[in-house]
């Protein structure tokens, strides 16, 4: 067995990082969407298709670097990519209070993408991949459970912030702060590339090695105290966060502990010829680019789309409460990911969501639009954490960020369509009725992919 000791691996610090990161990331990227569709429409009397496609703008700039990230951080280590983006990402969010012209919104909106590029699934995920093995599938999702805490406290206190500043100083606020947070955690925490940089393996086994001497001082000052996981009580903290590789006095290269046994199970992808892989790849990107794109365009419009039937404030809370149940969500997957196949935990969220869009398109009333928004919502995570948990688990570790950042390309370009796709029906059909039930049937083929992807590659 490897060796191990009590000194709390680095990695659990790292996760939580992410954690805190995906916070803001999601309260201004994905669900701050829904703040700056309503005010800016309100605000400045511009059409909801004019201001939807502003915020594709948003999603395509990050579609364009999702490679460039996850090459970078392969090579550079997460820290100097995701310090540019939180600079990009609150400067984004400050300047759109102060748009005049469409134009401007866009450039804002430019600026935003590029942020969030780095500091969403993506680059977050590759910041945590380095680091775990064993615990590879719970290490992503508590990191990326940020993202609902963003989703029940971003809105309303976007909202707040609007309400009592106005929309320029309000946003403002908002992002200068996000960016003073951020950059101090990514600049301390995220120092170190990998494992290897401090002497470990992943999940904090000791990196054997003849000649090889760390003394309790070199790896303490690698590791911290634990982090608790927010959401988990101290008995259903994951395992290794009371574990890691120092030990209480230099070990001697005659001492060194028996290498790491190999891993008991190969990526799935290894045992496949290049183009049945690339299959198994591109199935899970259409998969997850649909069920994204329907995802992105939700959250975008849940508060216009609230209107109708509830008050600003109301809509406020429904799309907190609907983050909350995502939060939810991600932690029963939490505790089920490492143990479940994954491919069908995703087909079956996908399938909760078209029911909940069915029910919306059936029933448009306030109880039903509470509901089916609380069950679309506990699925958020799930669709949103899992992409990079599937290809995790079938592709391995090595150079996750630059095979993730291919597919991501796609799930990104794909996914960013789906504010200005829904704003444009929306207007030609002035409803979102129609638009809603054509949703439904692209999570619906997300399902297929996801089933039949796997079946075909294994024939």
């Amino acid at each position: 067995m490897p060796s191990r000791s009590t000194t709390i691996f680095h990695g659990w610090w790292v996760v939580l990082a992410c954690f805190v990161i995906a916070c803001f990331t999601w309260s201004l990227g994905l669900f701050g969407a829904s703040v700056y569709l309503q005010v800016v429409t309100t605000e400045r009397g511009w059409a909801i298709g004019t201001v939807a496609f502003a915020i594709t703008v948003f999603y395509f700039t990050s579609a364009c670097l999702q490679r460039l990230v996850g090459r970078s951080i392969d090579e550079r280590g997460p820290r100097p990519v995701l310090l540019i983006a939180a600079v990009s990402l609150g400067a984004g969010v400050a300047l759109i209070g102060q748009v005049r012209e469409p134009w401007h919104l866009m450039l804002c909106f430019v600026l935003v993408g590029i942020g969030w590029s780095a500091l969403s699934t993506t680059g977050l995920s590759a910041t945590v991949a380095p680091w775990f093995e064993r615990h590879q599938g719970r290490s992503m999702t508590l990191a990326i459970m940020g993202a609902s805490v963003g989703a029940m406290v971003g809105v309303p206190v976007l909202l707040w912030l609007v309400r009592h500043f106005g929309m320029s100083t309000g946003f403002a606020i908002a992002g200068v702060t996000t960016t003073l947070v951020l950059l101090p955690i990514i600049a301390i925490v995220l120092r170190h590339k990998n494992p290897q940089a401090i002497g470990l393996q992943r999940d904090g086994d000791v990196q054997a090695g003849a000649g090889q001497e760390r003394t309790t001082a070199e790896l303490h000052e690698s590791s911290s105290p634990v982090p608790s996981v927010a959401g988990l009580g101290p008995a259903q903290q994951p395992p290794c966060v009371q574990q890691t590789a120092a030990s209480s006095t230099s070990i001697p290269s005659s001492a060194a502990p028996n290498p790491l046994p190999a891993a008991p199970n190969a990526p799935l992808a290894s045992n496949l010829p290049s183009r049945k892989a690339a299959f198994l790849l591109w199935s899970a990107a259409v998969a997850f680019a649909l069920g994204l794109m329907v995802q992105i365009g939700f959250a975008t419009h849940h508060v216009k789309l609230a209107l109708p039937h509830m008050s600003l404030t109301e809509a406020g809370w429904l799309v907190s409460a609907t983050g909350l149940m995502g939060f939810i969500g991600r932690m029963v997957l939490a505790r089920i990911v490492d143990g479940t196949a994954v491919r069908w935990l995703a087909a079956g969220a996908l399938t909760a969501q078209v029911l909940a869009l069915s029910a919306l398109v059936i029933w448009p009333t306030h109880a039903v639009l509470w509901v089916a928004s609380l069950v679309y919502g506990y699925c958020v995570g799930h669709v949103t954490t899992l992409g990079p948990i599937v290809v995790r688990r079938e592709f391995g570790a090595a150079a996750f960020g630059t095979r993730y950042g291919k597919a991501a390309m796609l799930i990104q370009f794909t996914s960013a369509m789906g504010p200005a796709f829904m704003g444009f029906m929306r207007d030609a059909f002035e409803g979102y009725a129609p638009v809603l039930a054509l949703a439904a049937v692209l999570d619906l083929l997300a399902v297929a992919a996801l089933i039949a992807g796997r079946r075909l590659a294994l024939r």
